[in-house]
């Protein structure tokens, strides 16, 4: 089926990364018409799992491509015994982005996928992937994520709010044919659409809402398919989620400094982004500071009940995707964790919107959350 899928992409690709030949030179033979990149700086410890999972594929790709982005851990031997092709970049490229546009100019099937490598996929990801790209004004497509470890506070609050995201805003977004972001974890591309945006940018901190965005403003379409499941490591102790929370919060704001005049022009997407810029912001701000301060100054102690009133629209969809996955007992237990979360969340995009927005101080430094 991938053949007949991919067919008239493949005739007209036009590899621009393919300048340079000083690494291998990789031709499609697997299953699908699909090349694999995981970016990997230290990831010895998660990227066999990685790779064990995509050749546990029902569809598996024709080539994995491990950029080894300078690690001094043997990631590149671990990835190297599994079979995969391994690249290594003379420096440290610095982010994300960096290591996957190292890898995509070894590309050449008219289809990528972007896999971090801390991340596995269910068995028939990939296959589940592919008819999203049967309509020709597909760019990219993305699954749904779901924690691959939920035992500390930090992973039991990711896990209610990738349950709630993903159950109730996704599927709303994908109605109207504008997922938010093709999830940096796990996405799918064509391959040309993707060379001619020059792939991953790094002028923000989130490649994946960057390149979505972009996508968008250029007339293509993103889709969102929920039975593509993938298992991320995250972040499990309140050190590394700050680390992953700063970057996504500077990210976030960064992009919507940079395309907010592209945004206006796109019908439902710029709804959404406001919408989230708002809940971020404005409600955000509600429920760290003016909540308290009315119950204090007017010794009202039940505008504290702001603090739990939208809890029934969290809890609904979570417990209804909590229950498709047989996972209500966890999903329960792990409900106090998200209000937690919700909270130092809330801390971190204000200030965020506070440095980005008002002191002008944009962070640059990509530092991973894991």
């Amino acid at each position: 089926m991938a053949d007949a899928i991919l067919s008239s992409s493949a005739a007209r690709l036009k590899y621009r990364w393919s300048r340079d030949r000083t690494g291998p030179q990789l031709r499609p033979t697997g299953a699908a018409d699909v090349t694999v990149i995981i970016p990997a700086y230290n990831e010895a410890a998660s990227v066999a799992d990685t790779i064990k999972s995509l050749h546990a594929q029902t569809t598996p790709p024709a080539a994995i491509i491990v950029v080894d982005d300078c690690s001094t851990d043997g990631t590149g031997n671990v990835a190297r015994a599994l079979g995969a092709v391994v690249v290594r970049p003379r420096t440290n490229t610095g982010s994300k982005a960096g290591a996957q546009n190292f890898g995509l100019r070894y590309v050449r099937t008219p289809l990528t996928v972007a896999v971090d490598a801390d991340t596995v996929l269910a068995r028939d990801a990939l296959a589940c992937l592919l008819p999203a790209f049967q309509h020709p004004g597909v760019a990219a497509a993305c699954g749904f994520v779901v924690p691959q470890r939920v035992r500390s506070v930090w992973e039991r609050g990711r896990y209610i709010e990738y349950l709630f995201a993903f159950t109730f805003y996704k599927p709303l977004q994908e109605y109207y044919g504008k997922p938010l972001i093709s999830s940096g974890c796990f996405s799918m591309y064509r391959t040309d659409i993707l060379a001619a945006h020059d792939g991953w940018s790094n002028r923000t901190l989130a490649e994946d809402v960057d390149l979505t965005w972009s996508l968008y403003q250029s007339g293509h379409e993103v889709r969102f398919v929920p039975e593509a499941v993938c298992y991320p490591i995250e972040p499990r102790t309140f050190t590394l989620m700050g680390k992953q929370l700063r970057r996504w919060s500077h990210g976030f704001v960064q992009n919507v400094k940079l395309h907010w005049r592209g945004l206006l022009a796109v019908p439902y997407l710029r709804s959404a982004v406001a919408v989230a810029f708002w809940d971020a912001t404005i409600a955000a701000a509600v429920y760290l500071v003016v909540l308290p301060i009315l119950a204090l100054v007017l010794a009202r102690p039940w505008f504290l009940i702001g603090y739990v009133i939208d809890a029934p629209a969290v809890l609904v969809p979570v417990l209804a995707g909590a229950a498709r996955r047989r996972e209500i007992r966890r999903a329960i237990a792990s409900i106090p964790a998200f209000f937690v979360l919700r909270t130092v969340n809330a801390v971190f995009f204000l200030r965020a919107v506070c440095a980005e927005l008002l002191l002008g101080r944009s962070l640059r430094v990509y530092e991973k959350g894991h």
